[in-house]
């Protein structure tokens, strides 16, 4: 069941000893209980479950490379760098110019889960800007924009280091809407000109160089699932 995407192992112990799982239409009880992947059919609450391996993937993605699986113009795909067998989905997208962390898997409960407004994962950013804006324009950032038709949701941004001409920003964001981090920047006045995601909740890049990749530990795949915090 953890294997699957259903819960930890812990929290599927608990789902299988109040009842709620069977197997080949029969309750089971027992965490210990033996099936065949390829013949038994395993339902939880009432609901089938798929026993085919879910995989859990970060990569950096490197500038240059599309999130989608397929492109009309032929650029690569982010897919493309990820040698496995099995068929893999992003967790939202980069835009093609943006570098950093991006999560692959073929979990779609995890993939509503982490997409969906209402969990509010976080996603950081490092970006550098034209200008340095100024603390109206930053708070401004922070309480919510007007972006084409959308109002942003509050966010939050501090300054990491000024340039002659430029700044480096942190910024954090709770939405995923399309270039937003870029649109939101324009619309102060001060255009992205270079930007990486550093962190999806509190998943970091580490010392993943762009185009390089890892399997999630259990701990991260459960700390996204909800079951238990990652530090």
């Amino acid at each position: 069941m953890a294997q699957c995407g259903v819960a930890s192992r812990r929290k599927s112990e608990e789902l299988i000893s109040q009842g709620l799982v069977k197997v080949n239409g029969v309750v089971v009880t027992t965490p210990g209980f033996a099936i065949d992947p390829e013949s038994d059919v395993i339902a939880v609450n009432g609901r089938t479950l798929s026993t085919a391996t879910k995989i859990y993937i970060m990569i950096n993605k490197p500038k240059g490379i599309v999130s989608t699986s397929q492109d009309d113009h032929g650029r690569q795909s982010v897919l493309e760098l990820v040698d496995i067998d099995e068929r893999l989905y992003t967790v939202g997208r980069l835009d093609m110019e943006t570098e950093g962390l991006l999560l692959l898997t073929n979990d779609g409960e995890l993939t509503f889960r982490l997409t969906h407004p209402k969990h509010e994962f976080s996603k950081t950013y490092v970006g550098l800007v034209r200008g340095t804006p100024s603390e109206a324009s930053l708070q401004y950032f922070r309480q919510g924009m007007e972006v084409e038709d959308y109002h942003t949701a509050p966010a939050a941004v501090k300054i990491l280091e000024c340039f002659d001409q430029s700044t480096q920003l942190e910024m954090i964001i709770h939405e995923g809407k399309k270039r937003q981090i870029r649109k939101m920047c324009g619309v102060l006045g001060h255009p992205i000109q270079d930007l990486k995601r550093v962190a999806v909740g509190k998943l970091t890049l580490g010392n993943l160089n762009p185009g390089e990749w890892r399997y999630l530990r259990d701990d991260e795949i459960n700390y996204l699932r909800g079951d238990e915090k990652l530090w």
